[in-house]
């Protein structure tokens, strides 16, 4: 008998769980009924596309993108940082024939050792770069847009030379990427901010 009777207890402890936990999956049904005409009728709830068009009239920041020429950036790291930042802006069309802005880029290049040995030798590195840009409104030569950009890719190092070479060559070729990558993020957002 005193089993059964705590069975009894317990099944009705069950139950009265069961009944609690539909009440709150019906409380939260219930607000998600009445807080989502609220939140659909807020719009986009403030946020635009960095890539889209800005608004009402506005022009997409692709295509003001494509009106900015990229001045040349001297070495090979510079060149690539260039042609990253041309495909980004045209998408691959060459430089811009009439362009109303210039971006102007000076960059700093650095290796640092890392996982040095006991001996001295490094088994690997660290390939930095810095840019310091500045877009130039061509009507009136002022500075609209300045900044600094980082990049920074790590290899490692071989006995090979030539993998040596390699590996950097391939380190430089990302951290330029990054760069490009988003000094493009940078110039979008200002430029998709203008009317």
């Amino acid at each position: 008998m005193r089993s059964s009777v705590e069975t009894g207890s317990a099944l009705n402890r069950g139950a009265c769980r069961h009944k609690d936990g539909w009440r709150s999956v019906s409380r939260l049904l219930l607000a998600a009924v009445i807080v989502a005409p609220l939140v659909a009728g807020c719009g986009n709830g403030g946020f635009r596309p960095l890539y889209g068009s800005t608004g009402l009239g506005g022009a997409a920041a692709d295509q003001k993108l494509a009106k900015v020429a990229i001045g040349t950036i001297p070495g090979r790291v510079g060149q690539q940082i260039r042609n990253e930042l041309i495909f980004q802006a045209t998408g691959g069309g060459g430089e811009v024939q009439q362009p109303e802005m210039r971006l102007e880029v000076a960059i700093r290049e650095s290796v640092t050792s890392t996982l040095v040995a006991v001996d001295g030798d490094s088994g690997g590195q660290v390939f930095s770069v810095e840019a310091k840009f500045q877009l130039v409104r061509l009507s009136d030569k002022s500075v609209v847009l300045s900044g600094i950009s980082y990049g920074r890719a790590s290899f490692e190092r071989n006995k090979s030379i030539f993998s040596n070479v390699r590996a950097r060559e391939d380190a430089e070729d990302r951290a330029a990427k990054t760069v490009g990558e988003d000094l493009k993020a940078r110039l979008s957002a200002y430029l998709g901010g203008q009317a």
